[in-house]
């Protein structure tokens, strides 16, 4: 990965409400901006611009199912890129652990 890519990729991780979705997201499962809204407690338009940020980051992708878009984990990840976002998160699960 080129220094330039790096720098790309943190500074989209650099948002901690992206950041929760991306944690949310890596379950592997869909799930509805709705939803998303609900456990990070965003509005629409702030869930949203933060989806489009990662969808542009090609982070996530999207399906449109009715009036609902749905969000995953985009599957054609890089190993290294994985491997970025698995440390973070799991140090965000670390953090909250010696928070609590």
């Amino acid at each position: 990965m080129q220094t330039e890519a790096v720098t790309s990729l943190l500074s989209v991780l650099s948002d901690p409400t992206r950041l929760g979705a991306l944690r949310l997201l890596w379950d592997g499962r869909e799930h509805c901006v709705c939803e998303l809204m609900d456990r990070l407690v965003a509005t629409q338009s702030r869930m949203s611009r933060h989806m489009a940020a990662l969808k542009s980051a090609g982070l996530v992708v999207d399906r449109r199912d009715a009036q609902w878009v749905r969000y995953r984990r985009n599957p054609a990840l890089t190993p290294h890129v994985v491997a970025i976002i698995d440390a973070v998160i799991a140090a965000m699960a670390e953090e909250r652990k010696e928070a609590a």
